[in-house]
């Protein structure tokens, strides 16, 4: 492969150490500790890589590599630039979070009977499936990366083999490959309209396409990213789906998957399609995935599904700023992402103790877990607050750009969204609330049965797959799955801390995405063909 800038020869790692690290750990077979020390080695070496990227991004601009020496507009090409490389350092972060979470509730959640080398090698390939949609340069390199991370997920979401998981799965599975097909055959339209995939080619020769085309060609792939993304009406799936999954499984898909979708669409709309005429059906998307999404959370009695709930509602604010396509409005969009996937895959990780704690996350059946388990209702109590958009957490901060954006655009439409944010934040609000009442602290009512499940010891032993096993009540928790969950409470409370840095860097990179030219002429710049430099300006937004 060949590289255009000093770092680019990292570009690849994320995912290649991925696929790796997978194979090595499938090889091994049985042996649990191996498998662990693989995946926390890799996963770390891709955080590592990832923080290299995003400061060579910010500094020196997009980094390019062109993967076995192919011309840029023949070969598969990787990109970091400022929002691919952020994007990929938080999600390899909350993926390290979470594996080391998984580590902690495998024996509770899956049982002896579950294939231990399974979960190792498939949830590193589904780092690589999120690594390599972020880092594509090209449209089918992307649904490259969508079909990886898809096959993994098809795994990891019926682990156990039980039947609400595998008729959920059914149904992901179904909607999952809907969604791939229609994004096939937009890549294969867009290439007969083109004649290419490579997206800062596209950038240039979509310009020239009939208007008419154009439209048609941008509703396939917003129709085939929004399924992904689980944006209002193509969201029905994912609060039947995501419940049934074991906890850090669910926690993973919340923070990641649905952002890769969301991901897709702003890089699709800014670089291919700026100035569009369908920003005002954006809008409209956005404002019914705000509404239609808090209004299911709030009439649940469920914390999984008022939190699945919640995630479809939220995606909302990211669509806002993709449809208000300012510099402000895509900084907001990008801060909110970073934002959302810490937040919600933390809840989801609460979530899944309070299920080991209160034997259920029925609200019917809890109570009195703010006495009981202190920790865990601070663990749960900030990142709700966090959700639901109260000062000074990054979620207000977020919240309070978007809407400024929105304000900035004028219009009725306009307006209506922004209205209609402040009513999502508020019945946010509402829906947490109304579960820190119902779980936390009201007085139980009755006590839960002494189950008793296997969570394992620190002395596992190699070639003893599950190791050794203390028995323990569904009142204990597991350090091993408290320590991450933490970190990731301790991360999110962080971000208001560093926000001023962080909006810094969303800005930067909603700049660098509106300014399409510096990574148009980074991309094609591969010295195949004299000239080959795009003009400063050609198809830039003004």
């Amino acid at each position: 492969m060949t590289a255009d800038s000093a770092m680019s020869f990292l570009i690849p790692l994320p995912v290649v150490l991925a696929l790796l690290g997978a194979g090595v750990c499938l090889a091994l077979g049985q042996n649990a500790r191996a498998q662990r020390v693989i995946s926390f080695t890799t996963l770390s070496i891709i955080v590592a890589v990832a923080g290299v990227l995003l400061w060579a991004a910010d500094r020196d601009g997009p980094q390019v590599v062109y993967v076995g020496g192919w011309p840029a507009r023949m070969g598969i090409v990787l990109v970091a630039d400022r929002l691919s490389a952020l994007l990929l350092l938080v999600s390899a972060i909350v993926t390290l979070c979470v594996l080391a979470y998984s580590v902690g509730q495998g024996i509770i959640e899956f049982g002896r009977d579950t294939p231990l080398s399974v979960f190792y090698p498939t949830f590193l390939v589904l780092s690589a499936g999120v690594s390599n949609a972020f880092l594509s340069g090209d449209l089918f390199n992307l649904y490259v990366g969508f079909e990886i991370l898809l096959a993994a997920s098809y795994v990891l979401i019926t682990l156990g083999g039980t039947g609400p998981r595998v008729r959920a799965g059914t149904t992901y599975v179904v909607v999952s490959v809907l969604s791939s097909m229609v994004f096939l055959i937009a890549i294969a339209g867009v290439y007969a309209a083109t004649g290419t995939v490579n997206m800062a080619d596209l950038a240039v020769k979509l310009q020239e396409v009939p208007e008419g085309v154009r439209i048609v060609l941008q509703l396939m792939l917003l129709t085939a990213f929004s399924i992904k993304a689980a944006v209002f009406p193509l969201s029905a799936w994912l609060p039947d789906s995501y419940p049934t999954a074991p906890a850090p499984v669910t926690a993973v898909f919340a923070g990641l998957l649905t952002k890769v979708g969301v991901y897709a669409i702003m890089r699709v709309q800014t670089l291919l399609f700026p100035d569009s005429p369908l920003s005002d059906l954006l809008l409209w998307a956005a404002l019914l995935t705000m509404f239609v999404g808090i209004l299911g959370a709030i009439a649940q009695s469920d914390i999984k599904r008022m939190l699945s709930f919640t995630l479809v509602s939220h995606i909302g604010y990211m669509m806002f700023g993709v449809a208000v396509a300012s510099d402000l409005g895509l900084a907001g969009a990008i801060f909110y992402i970073v934002h959302h996937i810490t937040i919600q895959t933390t809840l989801f990780l609460v979530t899944g103790l309070i299920e080991i704690r209160g034997g259920s996350t029925s609200l019917e059946h809890l109570g009195g877990l703010a006495k009981a388990a202190p920790v865990l209702a601070l663990m749960f109590f900030l990142p709700a607050m966090n959700l639901s958009g109260i000062p000074p957490f990054s979620g207000f901060l977020g919240k309070v750009a978007l809407v400024q954006a929105g304000v900035d655009r004028a219009g009725w439409l306009s307006y209506l969204v922004v209205a209609a944010s402040i009513l999502t934040s508020l019945l946010t609000l509402y829906a947490v609330a109304k579960t820190w009442n119902r779980a936390f602290w009201r007085p139980r009512t009755e006590e839960p049965d002494e189950l008793t499940e296997s969570v394992p010891s620190s002395g596992t032993k190699s070639g003893e797959p599950w190791g050794d096993t203390v028995a323990t009540s569904v009142r204990s928790l597991p350090r091993a799955m408290v320590t991450p969950t933490l970190t990731l409470v301790a991360l999110g409370t962080a971000l208001t801390l560093l926000a001023g840095p962080l909006f810094g860097i969303t800005e930067r990179a909603a700049e660098e995405l509106r300014d399409r030219d510096p990574y148009i002429e980074t991309v094609l710049n591969d010295g195949s063909v004299a000239g080959s430099i795009v003009p400063r300006g050609s198809g830039g937004a003004e």
